[in-house]
């Protein structure tokens, strides 16, 4: 189709426009490709947040089956990549052999993803216009946004006010050899905050975590459960989300919908609550951990960083790793115009959505973790994707008979 800059209500209204190009966009945009007639395009760096995000070395939390991403005829499942690639991959699976099998993925679901950048999406009475930084536009009927969670990486107001030469979350580093026989601080007690305490400490730093928490919660009860064998089917969904007997609730969203939202509130928390894989206690043996205790300033000190500490104790540090986690505003998506942000219904940063992952503005969806408060905490793993990908298909099928609208 062509794109140009000519009168905008003279092109080809597209039916769909999918921002990202992650799991959950990618998972989205093979269901749709089963949509008789439906015309739709692709935009997005795929798996770019995985590949440049995280550190070098990082293995998935999640257990096997929880880390396919989803395609309509389960034939794209990291299974039939191992198949045909010769890789050796075994569970934990590591973050460079995910990247890979999100590109095979991309490259067998949905070859004609295209990269070029979105610059914004803004909405008249019928149609969004979708403008991109090379000038170019185009105009759909709906947009559907996997954008990831990038732009909510959490930093504490502590921390606001230092360079990047101090003060960096985990997530904008690829290397951490950098910062071998540096002094560093890792703040946080969840999964990308223990990971990166010990890829720091093999890396040859001089690793010291600090916790709010009194401990660290490890997972393990699954492994251990799976002892009795079809009675932990019965507490543990496959989805790999949530404690026992709440892994069964949250793994069905429309049956989480239920429960009142207080009820929905505590069940998403406690499923997402910091915590550190099994396999991490044994690479973390040496690293010192401060619990129950979380910094109260930081300045720059003769070119090394002083992060003052709630017991009155410091410490003078090269830098400051913030594994703190991400807070979603979908506000802080570049693309979306400020008349979108504005009429957008949110709680606490999440858009309200409703069958099909529908926002309070008819024709835009949001998949992925803004997704988390109306359909809990399955949607930020990538075990969410099956859910997402079908239940998007299934609406779309239906608002669009025939393929239009």
């Amino acid at each position: 189709m062509w794109l140009g800059r000519c009168d905008p209500y003279s092109m080809t209204i597209l039916d769909a426009v999918v921002l990202g190009a992650g799991p959950y966009g990618l998972a989205a945009a093979a269901h749709l490709r089963c949509i008789k007639g439906f015309e739709f395009r692709t935009f997005g760096d795929p798996m770019s947040f995985w590949s440049a995000s995280m550190p070098r070395g990082m293995l998935l939390r999640s257990s096997w089956q929880a880390s396919h991403i989803a395609d309509p005829d389960r034939a794209l499942t990291l299974d039939a990549y191992r198949a045909v690639s010769g890789n050796h991959l075994s569970a934990p699976v590591s973050l460079e052999r995910f990247v890979e099998y999100g590109l095979w993925f991309q490259k067998h679901a949905l070859p004609d993803l295209e990269p070029t950048k979105i610059a914004s999406i803004d909405k008249d009475s019928t149609t969004f216009r979708v403008a991109f930084k090379n000038g170019e536009e185009l105009r759909t009927r709906r947009v559907i946004v996997a954008g990831g969670i990038a732009p909510f990486a959490y930093r504490p107001i502590e921390f606001r006010s230092l360079t990047a030469s101090f003060v960096s979350h985990t997530s904008e580093h690829r290397e951490l050899e950098p910062f071998r026989s540096k002094q560093v601080a890792v703040i946080g007690a969840g999964q990308s905050a223990l990971e990166t305490a010990a890829l720091l400490h093999e890396s040859g730093a001089e690793v010291e975590l600090i916790a709010r928490c009194a401990q660290i919660h490890w997972l393990g009860w699954k492994a251990r459960l799976q002892q009795l064998g079809p009675l932990a089917k019965l507490l543990y969904s496959w989805t790999d989300v949530g404690p026992a007997g709440i892994s069964r609730v949250v793994s069905a969203p429309y049956l989480l919908q239920q429960f009142p939202r207080e009820v929905q509130d505590r069940l998403r928390k406690r499923s997402i609550r910091p915590a550190g894989a099994h396999w991490l206690p044994t690479r973390l043996k040496s690293v010192r951990m401060t619990f129950g205790n979380h910094v109260t300033s930081a300045r720059e000190c003769g070119g090394r960083l002083r992060i003052q500490l709630a017991d009155s104790t410091h410490r003078v540090v090269d830098h400051v790793f913030l594994g703190t986690g991400y807070r979603v505003n979908v506000s802080r998506y570049p693309f979306l115009s400020q008349r979108i942000v504005q009429d957008l219904s949110v709680t606490e940063g999440f858009p309200k959505l409703h069958g099909g992952f529908e926002s309070s503005i008819s024709g835009l969806h949001f998949l992925g973790a803004p997704a988390g408060h109306s359909f809990g905490p399955l949607m930020y793993f990538v075990s969410g994707t099956r859910f997402a990908s079908r239940t998007l298909r299934s609406y779309m099928e239906k608002a669009q008979p025939n393929g239009r609208s």
